[in-house]
């Protein structure tokens, strides 16, 4: 029988009729066990137990329950079984996993965390996290009271984005809680002394500048932000997969502005949680938070360089131009949002701005420079015997032809214009100079050339350059028919 109640009525039905079937129909049972129950009952004698057949794994247990133990209640019975078969094992797969299901529930009893449920107070904290997919990364952030969500997207997780973002959260949100919340992002988290978390001293300051507490979770413990956590998985089904099918994910400013529109849609639906709508327990919570600052933190990380003498600062294995006056001076350099913005120090003042160069690439500004920059380098004739400086003292011509007979050459330059400067004396300053400039129009390198055109004076022709087309026009005539220009024969 199932109970004691139910014995007591087969007993009381016995006595009312006297015998083992009668008592057996109004049970609904058979006699025999009638008869079992009245005995047992007369001799005052409890029902024997039930005899606890042995297993087959029943020696297996202690093996089981090691490895269970080891591996933190993670083992399969499919990884366990050819162990307990090497072992001596001969039963089923199907008893063995019972066995290993078994010890496996009895491990959890005594070892799980006893965790308890949030209990969240208005205006208190704010939960953020970051999630990644399809190289776009999503940060989302929970105020835990009233669940209001925030949820945009950016191309990295550096502590100037998640800064940004946080701050753009406050905004949209009207006030700043208590309590920010976040698990141990690289970006955010300086060190771990004694499982104390050391947030970075830019976070701080951040954290001060808003007037709110940062705060970290254990280590390895998302359950701790399973809110945030949620909406992150949300938001890539929800949000993220229906604009990479539609539209793409190249432009990160129509999809943040999408992320606006869903969060708008998702705050003001009732939440399955708290049966309530988030936009409307905001107000209620919005008077608890503290007050935005009148502006913003700097975000950018500023570093300090010295401009060499390109007038040059490298930052990321590139180079940007500054101007020339801060040569040997340093300069703060901050870099964000794609830009790269040179201060000097001093003064605070803007001395360049410049957009992000790849590694090994420079950014130039011409008006760094006190002159533009020239299409080719210019490596002007620097004279260093008697006869170089004699020979380019004649004047810009003799400079040219010194460049030109060089680039036609000329091995024995030299030479050539030492022999040149002998018909200096013989000839006249300014009969030498126009025949230089002669020589330089025809292409002639070599003393003989000069010798050659001051021996034909000044007779020559004076080459010009190709004018216009000669265009004439020519007179009207009258037009005649063919037939005037025929022979006549005589008849």
């Amino acid at each position: 029988m199932k109970n004691e109640r139910e014995k007591l009525d087969v007993i009381a039905a016995y006595q009312q009729v006297g015998s083992y079937r009668g008592a057996a129909e109004l049970c609904d049972t058979t006699h025999k066990t009638v008869k079992r129950i009245v005995t047992a009952a007369l001799a005052e004698e409890p029902a024997p137990p039930r005899r606890v057949r042995d297993r087959n794994y029943d020696s297996f247990a202690e093996l089981v329950r090691d490895k269970v133990a080891v591996t933190h209640g993670r083992i399969s019975a499919k990884r366990l079984l050819p162990i307990a078969v090497a072992a001596g094992y001969a039963g089923s797969p199907r008893n063995f996993r019972r066995l290993v299901a078994a010890e496996k529930t009895r491990w959890r009893q005594s070892h799980h965390r006893g965790r308890r449920p949030g209990v969240w107070a208005p205006g208190e904290t704010l939960i953020i996290d970051w999630g990644v997919q399809n190289g776009l990364h999503v940060f989302c952030a929970v105020l835990a009271w009233s669940r209001w969500r925030f949820v945009r997207f950016a191309r990295d997780e550096k502590a100037t984005t998640t800064m940004a973002l946080l701050a753009d959260c406050f905004e949209a949100l009207g006030g700043v809680p208590k309590t920010v919340l976040a698990d141990r992002m690289g970006c955010l988290k300086g060190g771990v002394v004694a499982n104390v978390v050391v947030p970075t001293a830019d976070y701080v300051r951040f954290a001060t500048h808003y007037g709110f507490r940062p705060d970290f979770c254990e280590a390895h413990d998302p359950e701790s932000k399973g809110m945030v956590e949620h909406l992150v998985g949300y938001a890539k089904r929800d949000l993220l997969v229906p604009l990479e099918m539609t539209a793409g994910t190249g432009d990160l400013t129509a999809v943040n502005a999408a992320a606006a529109v869903w969060c708008a849609e998702v705050n003001t639906v009732e939440h399955s949680e708290i049966c309530a709508v988030p936009v409307e327990r905001l107000e209620q919570e919005w008077p608890l938070l503290s007050a935005l600052p009148s502006l913003r933190p700097r975000l950018e990380r500023a570093t300090f360089r010295k401009v060499d003498k390109l007038s040059c600062i490298r930052i990321g294995s590139a180079r940007y131009s500054v101007p020339n006056r801060l040569i040997g001076a340093q300069v703060e350099v901050r870099a964000g949002d794609g830009k790269v913005r040179v201060v000097e120090p001093m003064t605070g003042e803007l001395v360049a701005e410049h957009s992000l160069a790849a590694p090994g690439e420079t950014r130039i500004d011409d008006s760094h420079y006190d002159r533009p920059r020239p299409d080719r380098p210019r490596r002007a004739p620097r004279p260093r015997t008697p006869t170089e400086k004699e020979f380019l003292a004649l004047g810009p011509v003799a400079e040219v032809f010194l460049t030109g007979a060089a680039a036609a050459g000329v091995s024995k330059l030299a030479t050539e214009i030492a022999d040149i400067l002998t018909l200096d004396r013989s000839h006249g300053r300014d009969a030498l100079l126009a025949a230089l400039t002669r020589a330089v129009e025809f292409g002639r390198w070599r003393a003989a050339d000069i010798r050659s055109i001051l021996a034909a004076g000044t007779g020559v022709p004076v080459p010009q350059p190709a004018g216009q087309a000669l265009v004439l026009t020519l007179p009207s005539v009258p037009t005649r028919s063919l037939a005037d220009y025929a022979i006549e024969r005589p008849s």
